[in-house]
């Protein structure tokens, strides 16, 4: 925080809101160091962000704490609340506040999407569902199985699997015509009136599910086993087998149920709030996953379901299918029931049913998500709390000042001076946090580590509204260490602690190829011996995949950046060629070489290259050639 005193930052702030309209919109609150860390929505902004300096209002832990870090309120204004409702879905989706009830996106299940928007539509694999034409099946468990199903869809139907871009390039069929999986409408040998009826006959398959057709394909399959067509039977295997995964595991609720079904509960103390979501279509039950958030207490006297659970909702159905029907435990009021009516009306969902008072199937359905609430909580808590007794053994081993939440872990990579990047990973409770990663296109470009690693932290650092690191994690041994404290002290930023972690040493012997290892060692400021850890031990394992991670990220991003100067053509300089002239051009003449070589009369008669543009650019190749 700035050294503006608490109580004019709070008048300033008060002063702020005082100027805010009467009118629904949302209002994004920031620390000192212009980081958004919490977005809310409002019918009334200046009512609804004045409570929050009211000291009679709200007594909540999370709220004290949250006015005590913000430094400044931005408003945007909408024209209805329903908007505001929507507009605040996508903030938190998009800046993460650190006070929101939020959801992470590495729960994203695989749906199988259908593409009606296309002429000739086909069958994709989705990781989120979209306001858009497309048919959703889903959500599904396995992204192996969906493909797997897509896959005999396209076989047995005859549906098209190729990309539209693809599909429209193409002047005479492909190998998937020849072989006789697809109809190439690519080139108009199926009309849209025969493929669509193929179509239809694949989405029927996928609604209701055929349990003969399963017998079918094994009979086939077994039929081409014995017949020694090995590679038949190995693939019809595989379609059973992705077949099987999504029908089999699938559990009746009801038979006569047409219908489509979430089933949303919620299970939480003091140690956070577990959300289980059960997916039911057709009156099958066919998923379920759940979303674990550790901020969150709903036990606490202050909160209210209409404010948490209402936030997951408009969330959680950004990305996932807006069922038919969603049935959960809490009582949010009429006026509330109506905006997320009118919310999901916005979304492309204009009749919905929204249930809290349930009984018969609805209530044991309700009862079946509670219970698997409750069972993964306690796994997800145990989780946790392992990983937090891992964080104080390194705080207590590496003599840190608190327990290190947030670990950030630094690597470089270069080849000899060139394509010099680095590596930023973050740990946050032991776990990584990918929307904090960074990769860095080092300015210096040469083989100095200290001169890298001082780019890299200077760059890093003056982020202010990135929280600060409670450890920073360096990949080598003393050396390293050493640099990196000089590093901070030329910054002035001695205050964030720093270890570095050495790898293994081994010891082959010349005669046996048995190979012994040490442990990793931890080098720390001002100790002249390393520090070790228990091989195989949590806190070992949370410091060892950091630097394995950091690698990785660094690595491939190398990679990345050599692989694209190897490949850079010749023809990147060139004026007047453009990516379809240059496409075109290698297409025609398929090297530079042969380009260089040409005239230009010949030059010209690619699409696109007029004589005196083929001039130009065998001049210039010309001078290219004379400089190299």
């Amino acid at each position: 925080m700035s050294t503006e005193k608490k109580s004019d930052r709070i008048e300033r702030l008060k002063q702020r809101v005082s100027e805010m309209p009467k009118t629904p919109g949302v209002y994004l609150m920031k620390n000192s160091g212009g980081k958004v860390i919490y977005v809310g929505k409002a019918k009334n902004l200046r009512n609804r962000v004045r409570s929050y300096f009211n000291k009679s209002s709200d007594k909540r832990v999370k709220t004290v704490y949250l006015v005590s870090h913000i430094d400044s309120i931005e408003t945007m204004l909408t024209n209805t609340e329903v908007e505001a409702f929507l507009l605040e879905a996508s903030l938190i989706k998009k800046y993460r506040p650190r006070y929101n009830i939020r959801l992470k996106d590495d729960k994203s299940y695989p749906y199988i999407r259908c593409s009606l928007e296309d002429n000739f539509p086909r069958f994709y694999l989705a990781r989120s569902v979209r306001n858009n034409k497309s048919l959703y099946f889903g959500p599904y468990t396995s992204s192996y199985t969906v493909r797997g199903t897509i896959e005999y869809l396209n076989e047995k139907y005859k549906i098209r699997d190729c990309t539209n871009s693809y599909m429209k390039s193409r002047t005479r069929p492909c190998l998937t015509h020849q072989i006789h999986r697809c109809k190439a409408p690519c080139v108009d040998f199926v009309s849209k009136e025969e493929y669509g009826k193929d179509l239809q006959e694949s989405l029927v398959f996928l609604k209701k599910e055929k349990k003969s057709e399963l017998k079918r394909i094994e009979k086939t399959m077994l039929e081409a086993s014995e017949q020694e067509r090995y590679e038949l039977a190995a693939k019809l295997r595989d379609q059973l087998k992705s077949l099987r995964s999504i029908w089999e595991k699938q559990v009746v609720i009801h038979h006569k149920k047409t219908i489509d079904q979430d089933v949303i509960a919620a299970f939480g103390d003091e140690r956070g709030t577990l959300f289980e979501t059960l997916h039911v279509r057709s009156g099958q039950l066919i998923g379920q996953r759940h979303y674990f958030l550790k901020n969150l207490k709903i036990n606490e006297d202050n909160e209210d379901p209409r404010e948490w659970f209402t936030s997951f909702l408009t969330q959680y159905y950004v990305d996932n299918v807006i069922p038919d029907e969603i049935i959960f435990p809490y009582d949010l009021g009429s006026d509330i029931t109506k905006l997320l009516k009118d919310l999901f009306l916005e979304r492309g969902k204009p009749k919905i049913v929204l249930s809290h008072v349930v009984q018969g199937d609805k209530k044991k359905l309700l009862e079946l998500a509670l219970k698997n609430a409750e069972n993964n909580f306690k796994k997800t808590v145990s989780k946790v709390e392992s990983r937090t007794e891992a964080l104080k053994l390194i705080q207590a081993k590496l003599h840190l000042p608190k327990i290190p939440y947030r670990i950030e872990c630094y690597d470089i990579s270069h080849m000899q001076g060139t394509d010099v990047v680095a590596s930023q990973v973050v740990f946050e409770g032991g776990v990584e946090n990918k929307d904090e990663y960074r990769r860095y296109k080092l300015k210096t470009q040469q083989n100095d580590d200290f001169a890298n690693m001082k780019e890299v932290l200077e760059r890093r650092l003056k982020h202010t509204e990135y929280e600060d690191p409670d450890l920073i994690l360096i990949d080598g041994g003393k050396g390293q260490l050493n640099i990196c404290v000089k590093v901070l002290q030329e910054l002035g930023r001695e205050d964030i602690p720093i270890t570095s972690i050495a790898k293994a040493r081994t010891q082959t012997g010349f005669q046996k190829k048995s190979v012994t290892s040490t442990q990793e060692r931890f080098f720390i400021p001002g100790r002249s011996n390393p520090v070790t850890f228990r091989a195989g031990s949590e806190a070992f394992k949370i410091l060892v995949q950091l630097r394995d991670e950091a690698h990785r990220f660094a690595i491939s991003f190398h990679r990345l950046l050599r692989s694209k100067r190897l490949t850079t053509s010749e023809l990147d300089h060139l004026q007047g060629v453009g990516p379809k002239r240059k496409k075109a051009l290698l297409a025609y003449f398929e090297s530079v070489e042969k380009i260089k070589n040409s005239d230009a009369r010949t030059l010209a008669e690619v699409p696109g290259i007029s004589l005196e543009l083929a001039k130009k650019i065998l001049g210039q190749l010309q001078d290219e050639t004379v400089k190299n």
